[in-house]
């Protein structure tokens, strides 16, 4: 059963999603397009009707395992019944979480590539635990409803800040969002609907990818995965 949330704040440096997302901002940082693309919408995780040319879009995520994958299918299974129809469901083999969103290209960017690469080789890490209990509805104008955590776990944060801080020194010119609200997309809606609470999915992180998505399409390509130590 969804429960109404009332947003409550981490103790510590663990930040709430309450701060990061201000009320009414279109689009979502990370999955699909950044939040200032003029074409903000993430349709094109199931596969978008509306790319002109072929894009190729290039993002660090991510990936839950199996049984993961398979709790927040459930999740979205429970949603369907309880939420009314959206105009759309992802497919469960394309559930990710995107640490970074590394922009659209005309052509593939190997470069882009080694320079990931080399960044992942200066950063080690260490797995962690994720709960993510909540779902939301952010703005759009297919709102996407999204499975989040109440409480954004410090190594995540420290995770997403390395990374950014490492690409921006590496990669001449990459853009990337200044905020963070890391969530799983699992639909997507006709209105924004308020956060409740979900039975809880527990996630243990144990690595991150980077991802080529086509625009237009429905598969995802992995072009490289690093593992975080357990």
């Amino acid at each position: 059963m969804l429960r109404r949330m009332n947003w409550r704040r981490a103790s510590g440096s663990a930040q709430v999603l309450e701060s990061a997302l201000p009320a009414g901002r279109i689009g979502i940082p990370g999955d699909g397009f950044p939040m200032n693309h003029p074409h903000a919408s993430q349709h094109d995780l199931f596969g978008g009707e509306h790319a002109a040319a072929t894009i190729h879009r290039l993002f660090l995520a991510l990936l839950p395992d199996a049984p993961v994958r398979a709790a927040l299918a459930q999740t979205a299974a429970t949603l369907r019944t309880q939420q009314g129809p959206p105009s759309g469901w992802v497919d469960p083999l394309r559930y990710h979480a995107t640490l970074h969103f590394l922009g659209d290209h005309a052509a593939p960017r190997p470069d882009l590539v080694a320079a990931t690469e080399q960044v992942a080789g200066l950063l080690p890490g260490a797995a962690f635990d994720w709960t993510l209990d909540c779902v939301r509805s952010f703005h759009g104008r297919r709102p996407p409803r999204v499975l989040c955590g109440s409480v954004l776990p410090e190594p995540l944060q420290e995770l997403w800040v390395r990374w950014r801080e490492a690409l921006l020194r590496t990669v001449p010119g990459l853009r990337l969002e200044n905020r963070f609200v890391p969530h799983v997309t699992l639909a997507y809606g006709r209105e924004v609907l308020p956060e409740a609470e979900v039975e809880p999915v527990h996630w243990r992180v144990r690595g991150l990818a980077l991802i080529e998505s086509l625009a237009g399409r429905h598969d995802y390509r992995t072009l490289a995965s690093w593992p975080l130590q357990d």
